[in-house]
């Protein structure tokens, strides 16, 4: 295979994979700095007695379902995302504060996010988070 040939398909497959990752959309850590940081700051530590923390949280850490109900819906003053962020901004925004500050929870999936939109669970009441 000539230089020139081997270039050509060099470039092609660069052009193929650039597109792919630019549809990505933003990372998961400028979507929570634009959309979350304001009230949970950027380190996750919250503002006591306005914002809870991330940083440690049980409702981070635990059922990703609970956490992804919440986010969705807003609860106590924080508003719901459901209208606007996509699944797959969602899953990396929470997969973000699941896994950062310490926290150890398990990655969300887009899939996730769909699957609790269609079928959202019951109500548990309002319980400070």
């Amino acid at each position: 295979m000539s230089f020139a040939s081997r270039f050509t398909l060099i470039s092609l497959i660069a052009a193929v994979a650039v597109p792919a990752t630019a549809l990505a959309g933003p990372p998961p850590q400028s979507l929570f700095m634009d959309n979350c940081s304001a009230c949970h700051q950027p380190t996750g530590k919250g503002i006591k007695g306005a914002f809870p923390a991330l940083a440690g949280s049980a409702l981070v850490q635990g059922d990703p379902t609970l956490l992804t109900t919440t986010v969705l819906n807003g609860r106590a003053g924080m508003p719901a995302f459901k209208d606007d962020l996509s699944d797959a901004d969602l899953a990396g925004i929470l997969t973000y504060a699941r896994s950062s500050w310490g926290n150890k929870g398990a990655p969300v999936t887009a899939a996730d996010i769909a699957k609790i939109r269609k079928a959202p669970p019951k109500a548990r009441g309002l319980q400070a988070h």
